[in-house]
């Protein structure tokens, strides 16, 4: 499934000269992906409900070209690895047809307590459809 989220550059995200600082890209993959969880049937807020959080252990972006304020931007957001105790998500950030930036997120499902668990079957089986 390729999800596709429509952003707009704020002011406050850029810097001097108009240009994206490069903190907010995180920023923007993590809106990409909570959209994609939204639409796959739940939320960021349904797994914690349920005991669990999705831990960052990694991240990873590529920046290709400078977003401008004021721009529209799409981000595509996908699950390239699901497994019942690692979740690989893969972005493309895009103004029109020219890429500006690639990147990916790792995560750990752990319990309340930080220790690393297994994702609930349900909601596994509904990311590796996608994946």
């Amino acid at each position: 499934m390729n999800f596709w989220t429509v952003l707009r550059v704020r002011y406050a995200e850029t810097d001097q000269m108009g240009v994206a600082h490069h903190a907010n890209y995180p920023v923007w993959f993590e809106l990409g992906r909570s959209d994609l969880m939204r639409a796959l049937g739940f939320s960021y807020s349904e797994v914690e409900a349920r005991g669990y959080y999705l831990m960052l252990s990694g991240l990873e972006v590529q920046y290709r070209r400078a977003a401008l304020y004021d721009e529209e931007l799409v981000l595509q957001t996908t699950i390239h690895e699901a497994r019942s105790r690692k979740l690989v998500f893969a972005y493309r950030l895009l103004r029109g047809d020219e890429l500006l930036a690639t990147g990916t997120t790792t995560h750990v499902p752990t319990d309340k307590a930080y220790r690393i668990a297994r994702i609930p079957e349900d909601i596994l089986a509904l990311l590796q459809l996608e994946a």
